[in-house]
C-alpha cells in the first residue's frame, strides 16, 4: 500500500512538471512562456547566457551559488545577492559585461563590509568626474557606460560604438587625479552576439 502510494505521488511530482512553464525569479511574478514577449530564440539565447554565467560565477566561488542570483531578459543581464567586499562585486559585474552577448548588466549586489566614509568620499568623486567627463565629450555615448570605483581604481562597464570611442572613455578616465589603476571591460559594439536592430 505505502509504495503504491508512493509511486502515485512521485507521477503526480513528475506530470504536473509537464502541465505548464513559468518562471520565477527577479520580478517576482510567475510569467508563462506562451505569455513571454521575446521569440523563442532570444529565450533560447538569454537561457544559454544564464547559464554560461551561472557556471562561471560558481567557478569563481562555490559560495556565490547560495548568494548570488542571475536573470537574462534580451541580452540585459540582472544581478541580485550579497556579498562580503566590494572587489567581488565589481569582479562579478566583469564576468558579467565579458558574457557573450551581453547589453547591458545591472548590478545591485549588495556588500556586508563596514562602511568608511573618507575612502567612499573620494571613490565618489572620482566616479563623478569621469561621468560628467563622458557626458560633456561629444564622441562618447554616456548612457552606454557604467562606471564603479573602489580604493582608486576605476572599473568601466559598457558598450563603445567604436574603437576610438572605448580609447576614449579608458583616456578620460586615466586623465582624472588620484586614480591609481583603470580596469576597462569595454565590449564594441561589432562584437555583440545581440544587436539591436
Amino acid at each position: 500500500m505505502k509504495t503504491k502510494l508512493l509511486v502515485i505521488i512521485l507521477a503526480c511530482i513528475v506530470l504536473s512538471g509537464c502541465i505548464g512553464v513559468s518562471s520565477k525569479g527577479l520580478f517576482g511574478t510567475g510569467v508563462s512562456v506562451a505569455l513571454d514577449p521575446r521569440t523563442v530564440g532570444t529565450q533560447i539565447d538569454d537561457s544559454i547566457m544564464q547559464k554560461n554565467l551561472s557556471a562561471r560565477i560558481i567557478l569563481k566561488n562555490k559560495n556565490y551559488l547560495l548568494t548570488v542570483k542571475t536573470k537574462v531578459l534580451d541580452g540585459r543581464i540582472f544581478m541580485t545577492g550579497k556579498v562580503e567586499v566590494p572587489e567581488e562585486k565589481l569582479q562579478l559585474t566583469k564576468l558579467a559585461w565579458e558574457t557573450k552577448g551581453a547589453r547591458s548588466v545591472r548590478n545591485d549586489i549588495k556588500i556586508k563590509e563596514e562602511f568608511n566614509f573618507k575612502k567612499s568620499a573620494k571613490d565618489i568623486l572620482i566616479t563623478s568626474q569621469l561621468r560628467t567627463s563622458i557626458i560633456l565629450n561629444k564622441n562618447i555615448k554616456a548612457t552606454n557606460y557604467q562606471i564603479d570605483t573602489y580604493k582608486k581604481k576605476i572599473y568601466i562597464y559598457g558598450i563603445a560604438l567604436t574603437s576610438e570611442e572605448k580609447n576614449l572613455v579608458i583616456s578620460e578616465a586615466k586623465e582624472i587625479s588620484d586614480v591609481e589603476d583603470v580596469i576597462a571591460s569595454i565590449i564594441l559594439l561589432e562584437d555583440l552576439r545581440i544587436q539591436k536592430e
